[in-house]
């Protein structure tokens, strides 16, 4: 099974199990205890700095989950994803030099139909 099949098969486990419309908050928790329950390594809230001109900035990005330092994922309960969403984690993949983004709506029936999979071109 390929890496982000593994993530993706424990998004979807989470949302059979909560279904749509709890906060962002709860599906990130849920899919971060998934995560580490089969053996990947995962953060939450990883601070992201911004680097310009050598200099390490802070400038308020955080990651929502990040897996074995590869994948960033990015949690949504939204209405629907919008142009925002993915120019948010285009940024986030450009800032951390990670080359595979899954941005997710769980807000939505069925998972697949607000998963999102991003591919750094930078």
């Amino acid at each position: 099974m390929k890496f982000s099949e593994k993530i993706i098969g424990c998004a979807i486990e989470v949302h059979k199990s909560l279904g749509p419309g709890l906060l962002e908050s709860a599906y990130l928790e849920c899919l971060f205890y998934e995560l580490q329950s089969i053996g990947l390594k995962v953060e939450k809230q990883r601070a992201l700095p911004l680097v310009y001109k050598g200099i390490k900035l802070e400038a308020n990005y955080r990651l929502d989950l990040i897996v074995e330092d590869k994948v960033i994922i990015e949690v949504k309960s939204v209405e629907a994803l919008n142009d925002v969403h993915v120019a948010q984690v285009l940024t986030c993949l450009k800032l951390s030099g990670c080359k595979v983004g899954l941005l997710m709506n769980f807000n939505v029936l069925r998972l697949v139909e607000g998963l999102k999979r991003l591919v750094n071109k930078f």
